[in-house]
């Protein structure tokens, strides 16, 4: 229980400083307003690691199912945890993606832009081609998980991930998920994780915001099979390389 609870919470924070950052850049009247992409993948970058710091002595961290998955692929954690892991997640970025919702509620007010309103919860392409965009989430989750597993001290202890230097060391996660935003983020927006993308989409479509148009229902399986796809191809080539 302490481990889903962890997930949970860990998730939630993530999410919540996560797309914080991207109402705080693209809402109408924020003091962050326009203030660009760096200020978005660093502030991503620095939420997964206060998500990995609070949930790792815990769980380990996982904080997306795409991990959870590889670990168990890999034959480093428990496949019977894998569900239980990912609705504790789901859960959380549905609790994170709500919470910036009540933080910005009066700037979605003022907000007439009804894409920019959505792009504070859930991903979308800068140009919409299915095949393209389900790659860009298959590399950038593929290169996510294969790193971590490539860290130098990195060690695997029932399914919890520790890296030396105690939280510290989640710094490396840290500039993992900014060098993916910086260098591969500029497709498909690097959901990388298939609940960082569905919890806070089905919360912008029951939350009541005004003027909030749809949920683009019709690219939400991109963000989810690509990142499924990518821990997967990674898991399988450490397996590989491992023999």
């Amino acid at each position: 229980m302490n481990e889903l609870v962890a997930e949970f919470i860990g998730t939630a924070i993530v999410i919540l400083l996560g797309n914080g950052v991207v109402a705080n850049v693209v809402l109408k009247g924020t003091k962050g307003h326009d203030s660009g992409w760096m200020v978005i993948t660093t502030a991503w970058a620095l939420a997964v690691f206060v998500g990995v710091v609070i949930a790792a002595p815990y769980s380990g961290a996982h904080l997306n199912p795409a991990v959870t998955l590889a670990l168990a692929i890999a034959k480093k954690f428990e496949w019977a945890k894998v569900p239980l892991f990912a609705a504790a997640q789901l859960a959380g970025a549905m609790v994170g993606s709500g919470l910036v919702w009540l933080f910005y509620k009066d700037h979605y007010t003022i907000t007439e832009d009804a894409g920019a309103k959505r792009a504070t919860f859930c991903t979308e392409p800068a140009i919409r081609k299915t095949s393209s965009n389900l790659i860009s989430e298959i590399i950038g989750t593929f290169v996510l998980i294969f790193v971590i597993f490539y860290f130098t001290d990195a060690e695997f202890t029932q399914g919890k991930i520790v890296i030396g230097l105690g939280s510290l060391g989640a710094i490396r996660v840290a500039f993992l998920v900014w060098v993916i935003g910086l260098g591969l983020g500029g497709t498909t927006g690097y959901a990388i994780n298939p609940v960082r993308d569905l919890g806070p989409r089905i919360m912008h479509a029951i939350l009541p915001i005004p003027r909030k148009g749809d949920s683009d229902w019709g690219y939400a399986w991109i963000p989810i099979v690509g990142p499924i796809i990518g821990a997967t191809l990674a898991a399988l080539l450490f397996l590989w390389l491992k023999i």
